[in-house]
C-alpha cells in the first residue's frame, strides 16, 4: 500500500516524466531548419513528419497530417500518443 508521501513522489514522477516528453515534441518541432523526422510507434507503426505544419502538439498526443497531397493539404490527422512513441530518427534530405 502506498503511503501519502510515495502517492505524491508518484503524481510528481509522472508530470515530470510528461513534461519531459512535451519538451522533446516541443524542441523537435520547433526546431529551425526543421529536419523532417519518422516516428515510431509501440504498435510498429511508422509517421513521417516532413514539415512542422503537418503536427500539432498536445500535452498527451501529438496530431500528424497524412496523406499530403501537392497542395500541400493533409487528408486526415491521425492522433499519435506520446506515450506509444518509441522512437524519433531524423529522416535524411538528401537532394537527388
Amino acid at each position: 500500500m502506498f503511503t501519502g508521501t510515495r502517492i505524491r513522489a508518484k503524481i510528481l514522477e509522472q508530470r515530470y516524466n510528461q513534461a519531459m516528453t512535451v519538451q522533446t515534441f516541443r524542441e523537435m518541432l520547433g526546431r529551425r531548419p526543421f529536419q523532417p523526422v519518422k516516428l515510431t510507434l509501440s504498435s510498429g507503426q511508422v509517421y513521417e513528419i516532413r514539415h512542422p505544419e503537418m503536427a500539432m502538439l498536445t500535452r498527451t498526443s501529438l496530431l500528424i497530417g497524412t496523406d499530403v497531397a501537392e497542395d500541400g493539404v493533409p487528408a486526415e490527422f491521425k492522433i499519435i500518443s506520446l506515450l506509444h512513441v518509441t522512437a524519433i530518427e531524423p529522416i535524411s534530405t538528401k537532394a537527388a
